[in-house]
Formats: C-alpha cells, structure tokens, sequence
C-alpha cells in the first residue's frame, strides 16, 4: 500500500480514491478481465537463450508491482481488458529507447505466464471511444506484440494527474536514467506544467529539478540523442560533460567522436563514457619551443633544449667551430664559479 499511499498523496487523491467513481467506459469495448492474483507472480525457472540477466530484471520489476495490483484490486479498481488498437501512449515521452534484450525478455515473460499487473489509462480526451496511457507503456508494447488485449484500469485522470502518475511510477521502479528524467522534465515545462506538479511526477525536491532540467537544457539534443539513456550515469558525470561541452574545441571533438564507425554498436553507457573521454582527456601538452643564444653579433651559436630528462646545449659548428671545444675545456673554471656564486647567495 505504500506505493498507493505516496500516489494518493501526490495527486491530491483526487483521482485513485475509492471514492472518485470510475471512468464511465465505452460501451462494447471493454471486457471484464479475469480475476487474477498477483501473488501468484512469485518466479519460477525459465531458460531463454542470451536473456538470463535481462530475464532476472523483468522478474524483479514484476514482483515489485504485485503490490501495486493487489492495491487497485482492494481499493474497488475494475481492471477490463481493451483492444490495443484504441489506445494511445501518453502525450509526454519518458524514454529515449528500450533495451531490445530486455524487451525480448519482458515478452516472453508475458507470454508465459500473462500480464499479471494491469496498466493505467484514462479515457481520452479529444477522442470518443478511445483511451491514452498514464503508465504502463511497455506492458501495453508487449500485448501488442502478443496480438492480446491489454488488461487496465481506466480513471478520470487530468493532465496532471497523468503526468505524475507517469512520473511517479518510473520513479518508483527507478525504470528511468537520469538523463531521460531531465528530458521528462522539460517536457512537462515545454507544456505549460507548473514546477510544483513537476516535482510530484518526479517526486524530487526544487534544487534536484533545477539541476535536472538545467543539465537537459545544455546537452544538445543530437548529443542525447546519440548517446541514449545511459542508464548507469548520474547528475555528477552529466555535469562534468556539460562543462566539457563548454570548452573550446568541443564541437570537433564530439563530430569525431560521434562519426567513429563503431560508435553505434557501443551500448548507451560506453558510448557516453567514449564520449566523456575524448572531451575530458587533458590536452596535449605542446613541445616545448627550443631557446637560442645568440652573439653580439646575433649569430644563433647555441641551442637550448629543456626537457623531462633535463637540458641540452646544443653548438652550431658550422657558425663557431672551436667554441664548443672551448666550452667544454672551460667546465672547471665555470663550475667553480658558479659554486662561488652559490656559497655568496647562502650568506648574504
């Protein structure tokens, strides 16, 4: 009942009450699903070739929301199955791309043992007969897929109450990378949505969403849009990129980057993380310019050379061919004199 509790709350319990009636529903569209128990859920073996960890994720998610479904079933909630065909997806995305891996996984899931958590809709509303999504976007992908009807809650649900149902519930499943909650973000300002529903759809605090819309603001929308949803990197790295991305140079280090021919096969991390790499590398530092000493005369007679390993002097026979036999049998006296001058600097 937790999670309930917390949607309740950010609603205003407007809408998940059982007092608020349900949404009157579309004669002959529809039908009364089957009671199922979400306990039921409970994992069992299955092997499904090159999804084993995918698989173990798409368990966990569901047996998270057996809760959730038990919850709607106690509060008075009618789950009915709809043809897919008559609904729409929310009208505010939330993610840049699905995992086809755990996509893969998610279907057979379904597949084997049917979609135990009902999704939340609303009737739409600009078309009669018709119903839009508040969550439960990849359950509705899968019964696609499946060619099944969809299992659902229908509510009166506002605008509101449908971005922070949507919001909350991949909050609560912690289903979206960071930088696809910036993105959700300003998707909702972008529409006229005030800050405070904002922070309940993402159940953050002012500062937090000031940064997150502020870090989705300054990543260029080709650069997130390349990279993906990077779902193993948070604020810190996304900010250290937002400077780099500030630098000069920076432009041409993400063309060549982005143009590396095996840029695309990268997963989404590792294609941020290359990226990352190449704006934050320190630059190289350049060699260091030779010095010159010159005659009265202003011949270049030695080349100075100053490196890691020390300096090197280097005499240009060919301007005085006997002075660098000179310097060499001088070495004496010009060390004595500059040990003399040493032992006057320590005394004085």
């Amino acid at each position: 009942m937790k999670r309930k509790d917390a949607l309740r709350a950010a609603l205003g319990a407007r809408s998940l009450d059982r007092e608020t009636p349900p949404a009157e529903l579309p004669t002959g569209n529809p039908v009364e699903a089957p009671a199922t128990d979400p306990a039921t859920e409970a994992p069992r073996q299955l092997v499904r070739s090159g999804a084993v960890g995918a698989m173990g994720r798409s368990l966990g998610r569901i047996a998270s929301a057996a809760a959730e479904a038990r919850a709607m079933v106690a509060s008075g909630d009618r789950v009915v199955e709809l043809d897919t065909a008559l609904v729409d997806g929310s009208f505010v995305k939330d993610r840049l791309s699905v995992d086809p891996e755990e996509h893969a996984a998610f279907v057979a899931l379904i597949r084997e043992r049917g979609q135990q958590v009902p999704i939340l809709v609303r009737p739409h509303p600009s078309e009669a007969g018709r119903y839009q999504v508040a969550y439960g976007h990849r359950r509705l992908r899968a019964a696609i897929e499946l060619g099944r009807p969809v299992r659902a809650v229908v509510k009166t649900l506002t605008d509101e109450d449908l971005v922070v149902a949507q919001g909350q519930e991949n909050s609560a499943r912690a289903d979206l990378s960071y930088i696809e909650r910036a993105l959700f973000a300003i998707a909702l300002e972008d529409r006229g949505f005030d800050r405070a529903t904002i922070m309940a759809a993402l159940a953050v605090e002012k500062t937090q969403l000031s940064r997150l819309i502020g870090i989705g603001r300054a990543v260029p929308v080709d650069i997130v849009t390349a990279i993906g949803p990077a779902p193993k990197t948070g604020r810190p790295r996304w900010t250290v990129l937002v400077e780099a991305l500030a630098r000069e140079g920076a432009g041409e280090v993400v063309g060549r980057v982005l143009a590396t021919p095996d840029f695309s096969e990268l997963s989404s991390d590792d294609r941020f993380a290359r990226l990352f790499s190449a704006l934050t590398a320190p630059a190289p530092r350049p060699a260091p310019v030779p010095a010159v000493w010159t005659t009265l005369g202003g011949r270049p007679v030695v080349r100075i050379d100053r490196g890691r390993q020390g300096t090197q002097l280097t005499v240009d026979d060919s301007l005085e061919p006997d002075f660098a036999a000179y310097l060499i049998q001088s070495l004496p006296q010009l060390y004595a004199a500059f040990a003399e001058s040493k032992t006057r600097d320590d005394t004085d």
